[in-house]
């Protein structure tokens, strides 16, 4: 018999010369350590880096930015962070798990469970949502778009989706990740 392993890497976005969020973001890596997962610090891209260079450059249109629940640097800055770490995904041909600094880990997550490409680990953390229904891998019900984009779990195959398509519709992140756009999406239950 054949065995096919996950290669998988799994990245905390931090911005590193903040305690706070390098703090938040040990405490991620200690708690995904509790379940076998080792997580690597990632550099966060920030206001000082010019946010705003860096998507020209790469061709990421801001105009769906400018929205009242978000501070435009702020925003355009996480944004980025993620779609580099997407960038990587995708030239490393390994699935991803991303989390923002501030998540923890409280429950095993299967890193090779069979996915449609991208798929909701954290919680809700704003807002209403509806309990998804079913226990483990299933369609995204919670909301119609990721419900904060604190932890998710990708393959090379939504990697690719998530960066072309980033070039017409970016937007804050965990509303850029939505069925209309996506409609792979998905979400692991119990969060």
């Amino acid at each position: 018999d054949e065995v096919y392993y996950i290669i998988m890497k799994a990245s905390v976005i931090t911005i590193l010369d903040n305690n706070k969020s390098v703090e938040a973001a040990d405490r991620c890596i200690s708690s995904a350590k509790k379940f076998n997962i080792d997580v690597e610090k990632f550099k966060a891209i920030t206001p000082a880096d010019d946010p705003v260079d860096i998507a020209e450059k790469k061709k990421i249109s801001l105009k769906l930015f400018k929205e009242p629940y978000s501070r435009f640097y702020n925003c355009v800055s996480a944004f980025l962070s993620h779609y580099t770490l997407w960038e990587k995904c995708l030239k490393d041909n390994e699935r991803y798990i991303i989390f923002e600094h501030d998540a923890v880990v409280t429950n095993n997550i299967n890193v090779s469970a069979n996915i449609k490409g991208c798929v909701n680990l954290g919680k809700p953390s704003y807002g209403g949502y509806r309990n998804p229904g079913i226990l483990g891998i299933g369609p995204l019900k919670s909301k119609a778009y990721f419900p904060g984009a604190h932890a998710y779990m990708l393959d090379p195959f939504a990697a690719r989706f998530l960066t072309e398509r980033a070039r017409l519709i970016a937007r804050p992140t965990d509303l850029f990740l939505n069925l209309e756009s996506f409609p792979f999406l998905e979400e692991m239950y119990p969060w």
